[in-house]
């Protein structure tokens, strides 16, 4: 479903390759979308249990990101609005590349060490975000939204007007799991044979 709508041709064509499904399902939906979930439950589970951590606060780091995602989620629903599929798909690949390049300057698998009540509010927002990304997903991956938010122990949560009210959705001490890897990647030989049987005739 993400490799067909992110590709659906608007205002002009667009040309169906394997090789372009299999990075669209490695790189945006394995890497992108999935390592965020697995980096951010799984940490959390190893330093402070299947519950989201208490302490710490939201500073600069979380309000740009909060000022980054509320513009790109005015884009997104403005491309959705105007039924611009292939638009809103790289908008809200974006939005998941946002919250990786956060975990990745928030770092807090190293402020751990200095201050354990930061690394706390970093994971905390790490866990909102993954609320956010399954609202945020449904229309392109409702299986995977269903998947999240059976995850986190909620239900499905109304479309976000801001971010920052979005990521107070699940508050300290709320009970979540940790999901099994939600993409698998398509290797090479897997793309070859899928390339080889669905063909066509010549």
């Amino acid at each position: 479903r993400w490799g067909l709508l992110s590709q659906v041709p608007e205002s002009s064509d667009s040309e169906f390759t394997w090789e372009n499904f299999q990075q669209g399902v490695n790189k945006d939906l394995a890497d992108v979308l999935g390592n965020f979930v697995s980096r951010v439950t799984k940490f959390c589970r190893s330093k402070f249990g299947e519950v989201v951590p208490d302490g710490g606060a939201f500073g600069p780091l979380e309000e740009a990101l909060f000022a980054e995602l509320d513009q790109r989620l005015a884009a997104y629903t403005g491309h959705m609005d105007a039924m611009e599929v292939r638009k809103s798909a790289q908008e809200l690949r974006a939005i998941w590349v946002a919250g990786n390049e956060y975990l990745q300057s928030a770092a807090p698998w190293s402020t751990i060490k200095e201050d354990e009540a930061q690394a706390a509010a970093q994971i905390r927002m790490g866990l909102n975000l993954i609320a956010l990304y399954a609202t945020l997903s449904a229309p392109f991956l409702p299986d995977t939204a269903k998947t999240l938010f059976k995850t986190l122990n909620i239900g499905p949560i109304d479309w976000p007007e801001t971010v920052a009210a979005t990521v107070q959705t699940l508050a300290a001490g709320h009970a979540f799991e940790v999901p099994e890897n939600l993409f698998a990647k398509i290797d090479d030989a897997t793309r070859a044979d899928w390339e080889e049987r669905f063909a066509g005739a010549d």
